[in-house]
């Protein structure tokens, strides 16, 4: 018969884990909440448990965090939502804790426990929770109750709902910034929860008096709810209650608020529609393009492929582009960097390529030759939007010489850029334009200092062999590849073993079986094992690509001779490719 103090030895473990010195035990131990609760039963995690939880509140912030959020999780251990309300107190004390993340998570968490519960037991529990926390002294505790107030709202009584209106006014009013920082920050959830008549009534007169607030912080955060507010109050109240704010703010004296405004100006746009964008929103985005600040010139330029596309082609010609002309010489990299990112998406709202060679096709080649790499890495990540619409001509003459610059730029990762935009330059340059340009770069890649590099390489011959054929591999790539096959180095070699393995899956058989297979096996004799192992490894891959009676008359005595070899790896991965021999 089972002892009886036999189930007091989960409980046991954790509150022994829980006061270990070691952080890392009581995380641990924290971490699994779920199971102890669990073995407990519901009964005893009501009463043994969460009272436990509730005196292990004054902890390392770190375990508050777990403790938090593992709180959250329990509702089903406690009996489920009739008696979820038990989890409430140990939450409401670390709602109150100094630390933000600890806070935020106790908020997350009671408003995960509140969705669960009944409205009765809500108004019962949960309502006094807000109440209390949202009228302590301490202003960390207000600060959290900004963030319950939404789930608190939906489902109360009217008589609770007046309540809790005249509770979150009071927050907007708040003597500590802190306080009314987090009811700008929350004002937009809270104010979908609210009934249409009142939005105008007592959200919008929140909001004004957010905006007008001494503290940039708090303006800034009140800026942020413009987005989600006008959603709310469609386009008619956006044009009359939002949009006067946002053109208020554009010229604010703080550059976190004018950011904050360059963020939500484009969200704003779908919501008033265009012809009032077109009239009060581009003056405004203008301005945030030429903004002092580095920073809202960034968010500015990050919004101006949406913004460009909804306003039209002719306008973004006029008023917009000038800007970006001048932002792509930016004495900031940061805002270069974002100008290269949107000027691909912008190129395909003008009619034609005339329009694009002479009014951005000038940016993107200023870009192409800029001194930082994450501006070029920008510009060529989007290259395929442009070059399928400047057309051929185009794209031979202006940007192939920036290409072929870019190909040997000294930031591998540009070089990695250029070779994965290769199949499709070569899908629009053709063949012989294709070998007489680039076609040396291909080969020259397999011996670059970098492996990233060289593996790219050789897999980008695979690409192409599938577009230009078997032929273009035979003919073109194969007696240029030949002088490299010897070469002294046996981490090229191993490349060039790569591309030819690459190549032979998507070959014809001819020229699998008659050209690139004879040169792999030349590399048994390879007098480095790291070669022989990697000639097997990459075998395996090419033998369902080869005729079978090929497989058995060459390929299986090939592998077989290499299963005497003296090193243990070469043998293994014989042995490996030798399986594949038999499928």
């Amino acid at each position: 018969m089972t002892d009886p103090s036999d189930d007091l030895y989960p409980i046991a473990v954790l509150i022994d884990e829980l006061k270990n010195d070691d952080i890392v035990i009581r995380l641990n131990s924290l971490r699994r909440l779920g199971i102890i609760a669990k073995a407990l039963g519901p009964e005893r995690t009501r009463e043994e448990l969460i009272p436990f939880l509730q005196e292990s509140t004054d902890d390392e912030d770190e375990a508050l965090q777990v403790l938090a959020e593992e709180l959250g999780n329990l509702v089903p251990y406690v009996g489920g939502p009739d008696f979820a309300f038990h989890l409430l107190p140990p939450l409401e004390s670390l709602a109150t804790v100094e630390e933000t993340v600890v806070r935020d998570k106790a908020v997350e968490s009671l408003n995960k426990v509140a969705e669960q519960l009944t409205p009765g037991l809500l108004e019962l529990h949960y309502i006094p929770v807000v109440n209390t926390l949202a009228k302590t002294e301490w202003f960390t505790a207000r600060v959290s109750a900004c963030g319950l107030f939404a789930v608190a709202y939906d489902r109360s009584s009217e008589d609770v709902k007046q309540e809790l209106r005249a509770g979150y006014n009071a927050l907007c009013k708040d003597e500590t910034p802190m306080v009314r920082r987090s009811a700008a920050q929350h004002l937009g959830k809270y104010a979908e929860k609210l009934e249409k008549n009142l939005l105008v009534t007592d959200v919008i007169a929140m909001f004004a008096e957010l905006c007008d607030d001494d503290q940039d912080s708090v303006r800034l955060l009140a800026v942020g709810s413009c987005s989600a507010l006008a959603k709310l109050l469609g386009k008619e109240g956006s044009i009359s209650k939002i949009l006067p704010t946002v053109q208020k703010f554009a010229v604010d004296k703080s550059w976190r608020v004018r950011y904050m405004v360059a963020q939500q100006v484009y969200e704003l746009c779908e919501v008033i529609g265009q012809e009032v964008t077109i009239a009060e929103l581009v003056p405004v985005y203008v301005k945030l393009l030429r903004d002092n600040e580095a920073e809202v010139r960034v968010a500015a330029a990050g919004k101006a492929g949406d913004f460009c596309s909804f306003v039209g082609g002719s306008l973004t010609l006029k008023e917009i582009l000038p800007s970006l002309t001048e932002l792509s010489n930016d004495t900031s990299q940061h805002v270069r960097a974002a100008i290269a990112t949107v000027v691909m998406a912008i190129s395909p709202i003008f009619d034609n390529a005339n329009t694009v060679e002479v009014n951005v096709l000038p940016i993107i080649l200023t870009l192409l030759r800029d001194e930082y790499p994450d501006v070029r890495l920008n510009i060529i990540s989007n290259l395929e939007s442009v070059s399928k619409i400047i057309g051929i001509q185009l794209l031979q003459k202006n940007l192939l010489p920036a290409i072929v610059a870019l190909a040997e730029d000294r930031h591998w990762r540009v070089r990695l850029a250029i070779i994965n935009y290769f199949p499709l330059l070569a899908r629009q340059l053709g063949i012989f334009s294709f070998n007489d340009i680039l076609g040396k770069l291909c080969i020259q890649w397999l011996e670059d200092g970098v492996s990233t590099i060289r593996h790219a390489a050789a897999h980008n011959l695979k690409n192409l062999a599938e577009d230009f054929g078997s032929d273009w591999v035979q003919e073109f790539v194969f007696p240029k590849m030949m002088d490299k096959i010897t070469h002294p180095h046996y981490l090229f070699r191993m490349t060039i073993l790569e591309a030819v393995a690459a190549m032979a899956t998507v070959v014809s058989s001819d020229i699998l079986t008659t050209v690139l297979l004879p040169e792999m096996l030349k590399f048994n004799k390879d007098k480095v094992p790291n070669v022989r192992f990697h000639a097997c490894k990459l075998m395996k891959t090419v033998i369902p690509h080869v005729d079978p009676s090929i497989v058995e008359s060459t390929i299986k005595p090939w592998l077989s001779d290499l299963q005497e070899d003296d090193d243990h790896d070469v043998r293994f991965y014989s042995r490996d490719a030798l399986t594949a021999c038999h499928k």
